[in-house]
């Protein structure tokens, strides 16, 4: 298997992160009993408040047990908002947030299934699960998208402590008609997929707002076709992104280096990150809807 650095990712923190490229795996996506239990009813822009995480973690310094699902593709841990254009993440938010694939997801398109979520124990250890399975996009039809979000409890390892996945099988979209994009969702102020703490420590993975980046026609920089960090269970899969949050802070753990036959062909890198851009969001006419 040839590897390579694939990613290379901006983030706050001055992280080194390693990303190897590898076969695309259709068991990236996480089942669990129970974390497809409860159906988010087909909608575009909406957003469900107060979910239970079914423990208590701790990010960036501020406990939480509760979260915000929104239907595009994200999770908030304060206000709640279903914003469809996505923004940077690379500055102050004002609000926590973990999003796998931030864009005008639209769970009403023709043949789209809806998002779901739920909880339960995966590998011994309690697990929330968000599932953007064969999604459709804002105003585009027969094009879908499946990723995942899974927030795992690691409290053995101290209190509050987490680890969360970004899990991809299917990118065939990267935003809607109301982010610019042409009907068949390419184009466009394209996705993005990260972190940020709300107070402007980020990370997010490259390729993110830039057209044709996380595509599955994209084989160097694909989300499917690339990986990051080293799961709890050591499951490492083409379409899996882990991060370890410990005492509040966000870390990726390296796979190990048996998963990386020629250390020489992979790098280690982290680079300078810009703060405080301007966040510019793009609402929908009401008449669109």
């Amino acid at each position: 298997m040839n590897t390579r650095l694939n990613h290379a990712l901006r983030l706050g923190a001055g992280l080194l992160l390693a990303t190897t490229a590898l076969t695309a795996s259709a068991q990236a996506l996480r089942t669990f009993t129970g974390s497809t239990a409860n159906t988010f009813a087909a909608n575009d822009d909406n957003v469900l408040s107060g979910l239970n995480i079914g423990f208590g973690v701790n990010f960036f310094g501020n406990s939480y047990t509760l979260l915000n699902l929104s239907n595009n593709g994200n999770v908030q841990f304060n206000s709640a908002f279903g914003d469809y254009t996505p923004f940077n993440l690379t500055g102050p938010t004002g609000n926590p947030i973990i999003a796998p694939f931030f864009a005008d997801v639209d769970t009403r398109a023709p043949g789209s299934l809806p998002t779901t979520y739920g909880t339960g124990t995966l590998g011994g250890f309690n697990a929330f699960a968000a599932n953007w399975e064969h999604v459709g996009v804002y105003n585009s039809q027969s094009i879908f998208n499946s990723f995942q979000l899974v927030l795992i409890d690691r409290s053995d390892t101290g209190a509050g402590n987490f680890d969360f996945e970004f899990n991809y099988t299917l990118i065939n979209w990267e935003a809607g008609t109301a982010s610019g994009a042409p009907s068949g969702g390419l184009g466009g102020t394209a996705a993005r997929a990260g972190f940020n703490s709300g107070t402007g420590t980020f990370l997010e993975l490259a390729g993110s707002g830039i057209n044709g980046a996380f595509l599955d026609t994209n084989l160097a920089t694909g989300l499917i076709h690339n990986q990051l960090g080293t799961p709890f269970d050591g499951a490492i899969l083409a379409g899996r992104y882990d991060f370890q949050v410990r005492n509040g802070t966000v870390t990726v753990e390296p796979p190990p280096t048996s998963a990386v036959p020629e250390p020489s062909t992979y790098g280690l890198m982290a680079s300078a990150v810009l703060v405080g851009l301007v966040v510019v969001r793009r609402r929908k006419q009401a008449a669109a809807r």
